[in-house]
């Protein structure tokens, strides 16, 4: 798998004439060549339904004369750039109004995406219709016709779908379209046999060829779904509504799962689609280290204009970021993270459990995430096949009920000497009744207040002693009788109602001790309200500096690396087994919310004298900045490496080489 790819859209109507006519092989080979890009996407077709290409199994778009996939292909090809190529699997526009019928359908016979035919937009396809032989003759055309280096077939997944072929299907298996888990079922079967159907076709023709299905998540929890992909490509435009939160969240669960995978963002200042929207270059600097850092390559969408010409102003923007990653590939080829901390994701447990997803808010696994980057822990996210052995501490955040599986394999975790975090509702036996492991507390109810106070025992390195308001709900508790009390939990003097409120948003603190608010048992530390929760949709200092308490009191003094980069900083390591080296990354910049929740890096101010000390055994040789190939004065005392980089902005790789 490359590390510098180009996503290039192509979505263009047949109400625009002139398709591909300022094409031009040596300015295609010049942009690609200024962008420092290694690999490109090119499309075979888009959402609107057309080919760009001659095609039997389609129809080229009217207004295009040549064969507009061939000529970039044979373009990239002859100065080395890869060209996966892209075929829009769930949107052709064309084809829905041909056939509606093959169009998913909800309950009340609403079509997806867009709500009608009198309204732009696109609609999506049912692969339980005769769509699916359609596409899949697309597909073996082009990859039997064309050099192609892999695959991508975008806005796919299990869906729901109440169309008159799924009705129908459901009935012929002897169910009803009203049974709600049959139907999951049925969906879930459609999708298995579409991905099957498309990787058959195409390795019946390229066997091993990359095959990619984009449903623009990665389901935590589903490795059946992962795997049906030769490789991941993880969509996450921070700017386009995803926020700089959710790719090191993906990102973090992707490198567990043991396949090549890249961090897909955009040149976007918005979103996909968007001509003539250009988004700073230390953005994309920065977007594409977060990648490295997380051991994922790199892929950048554009958006190709309808004449066929690329965008200088674009390729100069992704160039700067490019160029500076195709220096760094050496340090980030075959790598695996390491950490002290398996974040156990809400998402996955989902799954495992069978519960409907649509109906659960994800705060739980974002806030989490975002504590411990604000943190500088080192930490996976991992689901329930995971190896917990390698971990120091496991998280449980919020709202994971012990079933069967999970408490067989926390079981075998704390026996080989692990610690658990728990908060909220987790750590509470499916029935919610009791705890399932000694957490220094017994369950009484759910509180019935909301918001409620926790005042801790210890002193919060910026806020000292308090009262902290927690927003999310808590659960009332009482110590075990070898239980550590951490803090208490305070009830407000009543809830905010019609004839009981006090102030601007809710009651003070009666400041009377009421049952317990954070206690430590032998299998580790219980904090009882949903504090990811609350750091996700309310962002308190306390809150964040509580559970930083308990993480550090669980890994003792033995956490794998400690530095003072600011809260902002992003910090992993990664191991190069072949090499005999680790490499740390160091990131930092501040995004900052323009216009209506846009989230923009623009500026990236130095950052001096970072320290940072990394736990290992083994005698270390060198200690280096890479890729300037620059040694650094470090220290090893009593297995603690130490080192300080004088000064640096955006992202520094630091290798430790035995």
């Amino acid at each position: 798998m490359k590390f510098r790819q180009v996503h290039l859209d192509f979505h263009t109507s047949e109400a625009i004439e002139g398709i591909g006519r300022d094409f031009s092989k040596q300015q295609f080979q010049e942009m690609l060549k200024t962008g420092h890009v290694d690999s490109i996407t090119l499309f075979s077709k888009c959402h609107h339904g057309w080919a760009y290409h001659p095609t039997s199994a389609n129809q080229m778009h009217p207004h295009l004369d040549f064969d507009l996939l061939g000529a970039q292909m044979e373009a990239a090809h002859e100065i080395g750039v890869k060209t996966p190529v892209y075929l829009s699997a769930g949107l052709d526009e064309r084809l829905a109004r041909k056939h509606p019928q093959w169009l998913i359908r909800n309950q009340q016979e609403r079509i997806s995406w867009t709500a009608d035919f009198m309204t732009p937009g696109y609609h999506q396809f049912c692969m339980n219709t005769p769509y699916l032989d359609v596409l899949s003759q697309q597909v073996e055309e082009v990859v039997k016709n064309y050099d192609v280096d892999g695959i991508f077939l975008d806005i796919v997944g299990v869906r729901e779908c109440y169309c008159q072929y799924c009705v129908a299907a459901i009935r012929t298996q002897g169910s009803d379209p009203r049974n709600i888990q049959d139907m999951r079922t049925l969906w879930e079967q459609t999708y298995a046999r579409y991905t099957s159907r498309m990787n058959e076709t195409v390795h019946a023709w390229k066997p091993g060829l990359p095959v990619f299905h984009n449903s623009s998540h990665v389901d935590r929890g589903r490795r059946d779904l992962a795997h049906v992909n030769t490789h991941l490509e993880l969509e996450s435009l921070p700017t386009g509504g995803w926020g700089y939160d959710h790719f090191p969240l993906s990102a973090r669960y992707a490198q567990t799962l043991g396949m090549d995978f890249l961090g897909m963002t955009g040149k976007f200042h918005t979103s996909w689609g968007e001509f003539g929207g250009y988004k700073h270059p230390n953005a994309l600097r920065y977007e594409t280290a977060l990648s490295l850092a997380n051991g994922a390559r790199c892929s950048i969408g554009d958006q190709l204009h309808p004449g066929g010409q690329m965008d200088l102003a674009t390729y100069s923007l992704i160039g700067e970021a490019y160029r500076e990653v195709e220096t760094k590939e050496e340090w980030c080829r075959d790598t695996t993270s390491m950490a002290d901390i398996a974040l156990l994701s809400v998402e996955a447990t989902l799954w495992e459990s069978g519960s409907d997803l649509h109906n659960q808010h994800k705060h739980q696994d974002i806030g989490a995430v975002r504590v411990l980057l604000e943190g500088h822990y080192l930490f996976d996210v991992v689901d329930l096949q995971a190896d917990l052995s390698k971990y120091k501490v496991v998280i449980l955040p919020d709202a994971i009920s012990i079933t069967a599986l999970i408490k067989t394999n926390l079981t075998a975790f704390l026996a080989g000497g692990g610690k658990i975090l728990a908060t909220g509702r987790s750590g509470l036996s499916p029935d919610g009744t009791g705890f399932e492991f000694d957490l220094g507390v017994e369950f009484q109810e759910v509180s019935p207040f909301r918001p409620s106070y926790f005042r801790p025992k210890f002193d919060l390195p910026s806020l000292r002693k308090a009262s902290f308001v927690m927003y999310t709900e808590g659960q009332n508790t009482v110590p075990t009788i070898d239980g550590i009390v951490l803090g208490s939990k305070e009830n407000p003097y009543f809830n905010r109602d019609l004839f009981t409120f006090c102030s601007h948003q809710h009651t003070p603190s009666d400041l009377q001790e009421s049952g317990t608010g954070m206690a430590e048992g032998q299998d580790g530390i219980y904090i009882a309200w949903n504090v990811f929760e609350d750091y996700a949709t309310k962002g308190s200092l306390a809150v964040k500096e509580i559970i930083f308490y308990a993480l550090d009191r669980l890994l003792s003094n033995n956490k794998s690396l400690m530095t003072n980069l600011p809260a902002q900083g992003v910090t992993t390591l990664q191991m190069q087994k072949n090499s005999n080296r680790w490499v740390n990354h160091l990131l930092y910049a501040s995004p900052v919310r323009r216009g209506q929740g846009v989230e923009v890096i623009e500026d990236i101010p130095p950052l001096i004298n970072t320290e940072v000390t990394v736990a290992t055994a083994e005698q270390v040789q060198d200690v280096y900045l890479a890729p300037q190939n620059l040694s650094l004065p470090f220290s090893q005392v009593n297995e603690l490496v130490t080192y300080t980089i004088p000064e640096w902005s955006c992202h520094q790789m630091v290798v430790i080489q035995f």
